[in-house]
């Protein structure tokens, strides 16, 4: 499964949150699955979104399209740093207070 990592700073978070609630559409349509958004303990305006894809080569037609580098000028998202993963493995481990 092809997953992304992408962290960024933005100006300001709730601004930020806008302009991404808005995209959904348009990710989806362009292969987003699911995705979680994660923030900095230490800075609320640090910002992690880490998304599930249909495929990389979708993710990257979309993340590199001239229309989403606009997109991420009007949230003022800073420097966003992509990471494109295969997934390897993946489980779950039990609750340690249910253990014997």
């Amino acid at each position: 499964m092809p997953y992304v990592l992408i962290i960024h700073e933005v100006e300001n978070y709730a601004a930020w949150k806008v302009v991404f609630d808005r995209a959904a559409v348009m990710r989806r349509d362009a292969g987003e699955i699911a995705y979680q958004v994660l923030a900095d303990q230490s800075d609320p305006n640090k910002i992690v979104h880490f998304s599930r894809w249909r495929s990389l080569d979708a993710a990257r037609a979309f993340f590199e399209s001239e229309q989403l580098i606009e997109i991420r000028k009007r949230a003022g998202v800073k420097a966003p740093h992509f990471i494109y993963l295969d997934e390897l493995e993946n489980g779950m481990l039990a609750d340690v207070n249910s253990m014997p």
